[in-house]
């Protein structure tokens, strides 16, 4: 590990401010208030002028509950996020409704912006920057991104948190945890869906992203990772800048192109849309099998064609964190599905995760019922590599023994479901789970020995 890495680590470590979640006081309930109302009324509003029948009821009803998200700021607009990156577990209405969400939001004034990095870095801004653009390159729900350039020249970007945003959310998070337990108490369906557990993770990942230097640190990481084996030079991550960086502040390299999802801009301009998202794919796959640190937000707005030719993968603020038992299981997953067709050892490492039973048989025997379950998943086109259907698959192996879902599964499908629209448009009839390019750093001899047998060419890079 360089000394880089080693400094990122320590700065990383400066613990975040942790205020309890269970806390429900004046402040907690004066927003407990607000939240019913807002949401009400907008419901309301939206139901009583939307027109009769049940269609456009409901399609009423997810229109009010964005209007409500909007208003009530930062934490409902990330939940919409949320809705809207996970349109199989909610209904089609209200994710719809909520892709609103994923739209920049008015900027903050660059008076606040320079407070911010001053009071975090602890220096005027006329000494940190030889140029500061206080008009912001694009606002969200949590920051905002001024172009600026370091006093040694180099051209950079600085993410400053919007004012006062942790308190709100996590004042947002303690009503949340209040309703969730009065709902848990009232309604078998909160109590399945785990609604206080699933209000402590989306805590845990606020109170995470709410401090910019783990941010910094994903990123750091994800940038050093993606050159573990000396290829990948089609893909960059953004170098941060660990000096002008702090618990509110990012500072990094700047990037200049245009979003993945531009796709007549992006045909037109680059020779081989197709080697482009394999070549992001690649890198992604590697992040999750090899390293187990992967990007969980690939949304277009992420993923940047540049006007070098290269993709670029930005926004470190969400990742998963794939434990050496899962990515056993996922790299077994791909070797059957690119390699041999063995499912064994994907039997063996499940039952390493305890999602399957002493008496269920052995190996072999499981081996072939995930060939029968999975094959077909996973040797179609990628619009077929339905991450959720495995998921949901594999808990029915591990349900008689009340094994909880996979959930670092759950969020890589996400990811690939990202892929999958990007794929759609710019590599049609690709094919994943049979592409032996993605896996070259993770089968090498298996690779190049199936490349050679089959007469494929594989890119250089």
């Amino acid at each position: 590990m360089t000394a880089a890495a080693v400094d990122t680590e320590e700065q990383a470590a400066a613990a975040p401010l942790r205020p309890a979640l269970e806390k429900f006081g004046f402040a907690e309930f004066r927003r407990t208030a607000v939240i019913g109302a807002v949401l009400g009324g907008s419901v309301t509003r939206r139901v009583l002028t939307g027109g009769f029948g049940r269609r456009k009821r409901r399609l009423a009803m997810a229109d009010g509950m964005v209007d409500g998200f909007e208003v009530l700021g930062p934490m409902f607009v990330k939940l919409g996020q949320l809705i809207a990156s996970s349109p199989g577990a909610f209904p089609r209405e209200l994710a719809d409704a909520c892709l609103r969400c994923l739209d920049d939001v008015p900027p903050f004034p660059a008076v606040d912006a320079r407070a911010i990095i001053e009071a975090d870095l602890g220096k005027p801004i006329t000494e940190l920057f030889g140029e500061f653009d206080d008009i912001p390159l694009s606002a969200a729900s949590v920051a905002q991104v001024h172009g600026c350039m370091l006093v040694d020249g180099r051209p950079a970007v600085v993410k400053v948190q919007r004012p006062d945003i942790a308190r709100r959310m996590i004042v947002d998070l303690r009503a949340a945890f209040r309703l969730a337990r009065l709902m848990e108490k009232r309604s078998e369906n909160a109590r399945v869906a785990n609604a206080e557990g699933m209000v402590r993770d989306l805590y845990e990942t606020t109170v995470a992203e709410l401090d910019f230097r783990n941010e910094a640190d994903n990123q750091t990481r994800a940038r050093a990772n993606l050159r573990a084996f000396g290829d990948n030079s089609g893909v960059v991550v953004p170098e941060v800048f660990w000096d002008y960086s702090g618990p509110r502040v990012l500072c990094m390299e700047r990037m200049r192109g245009m979003p993945l999802d531009r796709f007549d801009d992006i045909r037109a301009v680059h020779p081989d849309p197709e080697l482009l998202i394999r070549r992001l794919v690649k890198v992604w796959v590697e992040s999750v099998v090899v390293h187990g640190l992967f990007h969980g937000d690939v949304h277009a707005g992420n993923l940047w064609l540049l006007e070098d030719g290269r993709a670029a993968m930005l926004d470190f603020g969400i990742v998963g964190k794939m434990t050496p038992q899962w990515r056993e299981f996922v790299r077994a997953l791909f070797h059957a599905s690119a390699i041999d067709g063995d499912f064994r050892p994907v039997a063996r490492a499940l039952r390493e995760l305890d999602l399957v039973e002493g008496d269920s048989g052995d190996d072999a025997t499981i081996g072939r019922q995930l060939a029968t379950a999975l094959a077909p998943v996973l040797s179609g086109k990628l619009a077929q590599l339905d991450m959720g259907k495995v998921a949901a698959r594999l808990v029915e192996f591990g349900k008689r023994r009340g094994a909880f879902g996979p959930e670092q599964l759950i969020l890589m499908g996400k990811q690939l479901g990202y892929f999958e629209r990007y794929a759609v448009a710019l590599a049609p009839g690709w094919r994943l789970g049979q592409d032996l390019f993605l896996f070259r750093n993770v089968f090498p001899a298996d690779v190049a020995a199936k490349a050679a047998a089959t007469g494929t060419e594989l890119p250089a890079d």
